[in-house]
């Protein structure tokens, strides 16, 4: 539950770069009614299984939840009723070089656009360009400068 009681609306979404930090393509996807969690368990399991759909042997999946990170080597902590898809997800990996690790949402701002974006469709969407409302975002990031969350206290 959100605020005042209100069903959480929760999305997600991810890009996929080269070794060249090209873009090869991105996705938004809205899964409704969850939790953070559950939202970017679906991420990383959407990503596993679009790079195994494109024969992509090479993987590595960038999350800002480490308790993501975490369920590759626990997956007991994923829950029941999506647990079935998340083993499925982890036997795909076992035929990619593929690795999972934590960054920091900053480190992350073009696939935090995309889960923004991804509140606001209805199914799930793939783009094979830079989204528009990315693309300063990414050129940025292509060439290595940060981005920074600024907080009033």
């Amino acid at each position: 539950m959100g605020r005042h009681g209100v069903p959480a609306m929760a999305a997600c979404g991810g890009i996929f770069r080269n070794s060249r930090s090209d873009h090869l393509g991105s996705f938004a996807f809205n899964i409704g009614e969850g939790n953070a969690f559950l939202a970017e368990l679906t991420g990383a399991m959407l990503a596993i299984e679009i790079a195994a759909s494109k024969n992509w042997i090479h993987l590595w999946l960038e999350s800002d939840s480490r308790l993501v990170v975490l369920a590759f080597s626990k997956p007991s902590l994923v829950p029941w009723r999506i647990r079935n898809r998340w083993m499925n997800a982890l036997f795909l990996t076992k035929s990619m070089k593929f690795m999972a690790t934590h960054i920091y949402r900053e480190g992350n701002h073009c696939a935090d656009k995309l889960v923004n974006i991804g509140l606001t469709v209805q199914t799930f969407t793939w783009w094979d360009d830079v989204h528009r409302a990315l693309s300063m975002d990414f050129a940025r990031n292509k060439m290595g400068l940060p981005c920074f969350r600024f907080v009033n206290f």
